[in-house]
Parts: structure tokens; C-alpha cells; sequence
């Protein structure tokens, strides 16, 4: 297996050359299919804009061309089809494999876990993408971090969450761990596409969604038949995509072709942070004015959530030697980190207090 290279050795293996000679670079012609739609806003435009950095960097010999997702194959199916080498690559949140992947879950979003930078910081310095690409090659899948956006949204609800015994019977839409999270509280819970929340929130298929942060929230027009809309996203500090490519395929590289591919990635995850971390606090100010009733957990609930998060980790650590593995490197990151993320910057509510 192809170890993923450290960044310095990315810049290197593409500047070793100049960057003219664009023949020293494989020529690759790949489709890339998506699990979201290149028009939700730092959800699933990032990719495109990775496929275009490099295709102008190659001088078009390294293609990576998009497609929209349920164009060549389920939206869903994306890590199936790229182990089974039915496509070369395709682009998806992490964890939509959890039920064959327990620990992929994990690198998609952990609940009350790292945030975006905290997460990049775990992965490439405290040997978090080791873990990853470890899980994933005995399924013939060599995964890349291709996109790190903020926080999700808790969800979206028809009526007030005044307490946690408000959950139980609530049939509800959440992916990943935080899914089983929900439903230590009597949430009946299902994961549907982004492009199916609307109608089922419309006709009471659905009592409330998760789906992401709120600039695509608000592009899927959930305030249009839901007026609560809850945070934090405790389930969800970070939203982690990836470009997954056939082990094969990936070895069939060369040196200078794979770094490129790396860094594209890496530009990428910079590309989608800014811009998620850009256009959130408008969109909050616009759902106010559209009458949108924005809430946030107490203390209280979000206690709840933790410690029913602490017993569904535990589970899945006793049960998969893996999952316990890149939780508790995870963890162990978290602790060592905390004392900066105290002390090396302003409170959150500096800005807003008397």
C-alpha cells in the first residue's frame, strides 16, 4: 500500500520538476461521482472545485471529471463501487459506509469530537490519516481528505424541543453515529437523501431533519415547512468528505501524479472551511426574517446527548478493535489540545457580552 506522503514531500514531488513539463504527469481520465449536488454551497461544490485545480495544474492531463449524484450510480453506493473498481473515484461524506465501517463513521463526524481545524490537525500531524488509510485498504479504497466544513445544524423540527423526553416517537433523518445517538431517546430514525427531506417533511414522513450547515438548510428550503431550527450541531462538530479512489487505480500512479491529487485535496479542505466559515452567520440573520424560530440545547440536553454519546462509544469500542483504535486516538488528540483551545483564544461569546 501507497502511505499517504507528508506534506512537505507533496510540495517537493511536484516541484522537483518544473512545472511546465506537464508529460511527466499520468494521463488520467476518470469519472468522479458525487453524494451531493455541486450546487449545495461548501457541501458539494468543494470537489468540483478540486477537479479544476487540477486539471489547470496538469495542463488537463490529470481529469477527475464530476458527476451529479444518481448520474452513474446511487448516491449512496459510492464506497461499494470504488472497492469493487466500478468506477476509479467518487466523492462522499464519510460514514455513509458505517454499517460495514463502524470506525469510518468516525473521520465523517464525531459526536462532540474534533472540530474542522482540530480534525485537519489530528489528521496530519497526530496520525490520524495512518489510521484511515489502514481501515480502508482491505477494501481496496485509498481515501483522501477532501473537505472539512464547520459545524451542522442539531436539526430541524416542527414543533419546540423543550426537553429530551420530547424526542421519544419523533420519526426523524440523521446519518452516522449521531443517528444511533438519537435513537438512545426514542427517535425512530432513517437515513434519506438530501433531495427527498423536503417532500417528507411536508407531508409528516418525517417529524424533523438533520441534513448539514445552514447555507444548504436553507437551499433545501427545510424553513418552508419546519420552523425550529436547533443547534449546536452536537453530533456534528465537523463535517469531513473525502475523495475515495480504487487502491489499484491509486498505485497505477505515478509519484508526481499522486502528490498532485494530494494536494488538491489539501487546497480543498482550505477552499471549503472559508467558505462555510463565511457565509454562515448571514444565513442564521435571513432565517430570523423568514420567521424561522432559532434555538439553542441547554445544558441540560446537551448533557444527555453526551453521556448517551459516551455509552454508544463504549459499545462500539467493545465491539471493533478498529473503532476503539481512532476513538481513542481521537480523544487522546482532544485532551492534549484542550489546554490551548482554553487558554489560546477569546471565549466565544467575547464578542457579544456587555
Amino acid at each position: 500500500m501507497n502511505k499517504a506522503l507528508p506534506i512537505a514531500a507533496l510540495a517537493a514531488a511536484i516541484t522537483a520538476a518544473p512545472m511546465a513539463a506537464h508529460a511527466d504527469f499520468d494521463r488520467v481520465r476518470w469519472q468522479v461521482p458525487m453524494a451531493f449536488s455541486s450546487t449545495l454551497v461548501a457541501l458539494g461544490d468543494t470537489m468540483p472545485v478540486v477537479s479544476e485545480m487540477i486539471s489547470n495544474a496538469s495542463g488537463g492531463r490529470v481529469t477527475l471529471q464530476v458527476f451529479e449524484p444518481n448520474a452513474i450510480i446511487p448516491a449512496l453506493s459510492i464506497f461499494d463501487n470504488v472497492s469493487a473498481g466500478n468506477v476509479s473515484a467518487g466523492y462522499t461524506w464519510m460514514g455513509y459506509e458505517w454499517g460495514q465501517l463502524p470506525a469510518s463513521a468516525l473521520f465523517g463526524a464525531t459526536p462532540f469530537g474534533l472540530e474542522s481545524m482540530e480534525f485537519m490537525a489530528w489528521m496530519y500531524h497526530h496520525g490520524g490519516d495512518e489510521l484511515l488509510k489502514e481501515l480502508y485498504e482491505p477494501h481496496n479504497v485509498y481515501p483522501i481528505l477532501c473537505g472539512t466544513i464547520s459545524p451542522e445544524a442539531a436539526g430541524w423540527f416542527a414543533q419546540e424541543m423543550n426537553s429530551v423526553e420530547d424526542f421519544d416517537g419523533l420519526r426523524f433523518r440523521a446519518a452516522g453515529i449521531g443517528g444511533e445517538i438519537m435513537a438512545e431517546f426514542g427517535m425512530s430514525v432513517n437515513v434519506l437523501p438530501g433531495g427527498e427531506l423536503y417532500q417528507a417533511l411536508e407531508t409528516g414522513v418525517l417529524d424533523g431533519t438533520e441534513f448539514s450547515l445552514p447555507t444548504v438548510d436553507n437551499q433545501l428550503g427545510f424553513y418552508q415547512v419546519v420552523s425550529y431550527y436547533y443547534l449546536p450541531g452536537w453530533h456534528q462538530p465537523s463535517t469531513n468528505q473525502f475523495l475515495y479512489i480504487n487502491l489499484d487505480d491509486w498505485n497505477g500512479l505515478n509519484a508526481q501524479t499522486q502528490a498532485l491529487i494530494e494536494m488538491g485535496c489539501m487546497a480543498g479542505n482550505t477552499a471549503a472551511i472559508a467558505k462555510a466559515e463565511a457565509l454562515q452567520g448571514g444565513v442564521l440573520k435571513e432565517f430570523e426574517a423568514k420567521g424561522v424560530n432559532l434555538r439553542t440545547y441547554d445544558d441540560e440536553t446537551l448533557a444527555a446527548f453526551e453521556a448517551a454519546t459516551d455509552r454508544v462509544m463504549a459499545k462500539y469500542s467493545a465491539q471493533d478493535e478498529m473503532f476503539k483504535r481512532v476513538y481513542d486516538s481521537m480523544k487522546a488528540f482532544q485532551a492534549e489540545h484542550a489546554p490551548w483551545k482554553d487558554y489560546g483564544y477569546l471565549p466565544n461569546d467575547w464578542h457579544h457580552r456587555d
